[in-house]
């Protein structure tokens, strides 16, 4: 009985620490472009999941999902060239104040078009009760679906960045953003990219959790500050310390409802986010400059 309900645990911490993964993923690349620390990276997952209910109400599960990751993506654009792309030089206080900002004008606007209620997406296979039977352990086969997606864009992450002309101009950005203009890079445009890719990111990430975690105008907050946490304590640039950092984080979690209430269970992020920054601010794999130079 320990050791199925240990792996029972595990398996819920590795669910959960996927979503997180996905989030840090998206707080590194638009860090590693821009210097940014988007705070309003939590309200790309809540409105990937949210348009993609709307729209399997119209179209088949596949379709709605490539919808909400488009439409998503749509917006990460519109968020930088309207909020982002006029600034000069800003202050790192005076962004995060303005991604805060963001984060509110979302989620309010989530709040008017859908309402207060929970909501979901059918599973991708099989449904709640099937289950699959691992060691001893039932296991969703959503949750094999998001953790396999979590791989495929962690490995899709890699080549994009590493064998691509886009890939690599971002990664020139990321490096020197004066020195890439001056060799005819867009780095504005690449700013951009950067957010159609976090956001895109997000918005799948929202979508296969969804079954299993579903989804509410107002989870975006909460996502956020984990997945800035997931960022931190695998260090700031780097996206694949980020994955690992984000199943340390959810197995965490999860082990946690055994020595406390579960109502504490989201304090354990915030506890483990203010040690880091105290004890090691450059995160427990060390202080990337960029995962485009030193990961990817």
């Amino acid at each position: 009985m320990f050791i199925e309900l240990f792996f029972q645990y595990l398996v819920a911490g590795v669910t959960y620490g996927t979503i997180y993964a996905l989030v840090g993923i998206g707080f590194n690349i638009i860090y590693n472009t821009t210097g940014i620390i988007n705070f309003a990276q939590g309200e790309f997952v809540m409105l990937g999941g949210m348009t993609a209910v709307t729209l399997h109400g119209f179209v088949p599960l596949p379709g709605a999902i490539l919808g909400a990751v488009f439409i998503i993506m749509v917006v990460g654009a519109l968020i930088e060239m309207t909020f982002i792309r006029w600034l000069v030089k800003p202050t790192v206080l005076r962004m995060i104040i303005i991604t805060i900002g963001i984060s509110i004008l979302i989620r309010e606007a989530a709040l008017f078009l859908w309402g207060e209620g929970v909501r979901s997406l059918p599973y991708f296979s099989g449904n709640e009760i099937t289950s699959l039977a691992i060691g001893g352990v039932r296991v969703s086969p959503q949750v094999l679906w998001s953790l396999g997606i979590c791989i495929v864009i962690v490995v899709l992450l890699k080549i994009f960045f590493r064998f691509t002309m886009l890939g690599r101009e971002m990664r020139a950005c990321a490096s020197n953003r004066d020195a890439a203009a001056l060799c005819g890079i867009p780095t504005k445009n690449m700013v951009t990219l950067s957010f159609v890719l976090s956001a895109g990111i997000g918005a799948l990430g929202g979508c296969v959790v969804s079954p299993i975690t579903y989804t509410q105008y107002n989870i975006g907050t909460g996502l956020a500050i984990k997945g800035f946490t997931v960022a931190i304590l695998g260090g700031l640039g780097n996206s694949t310390a980020a994955v690992a950092a984000g199943f340390l984080l959810g197995i965490l979690e999860s082990f946690s409802i055994w020595i406390m209430p579960a109502a504490y269970k989201d304090a354990i992020a915030v506890s483990i986010l203010l040690v880091i920054l105290f004890v090691r601010p450059s995160g427990l794999f060390g202080n990337r400059e960029t995962f485009g130079l030193k990961e990817f």
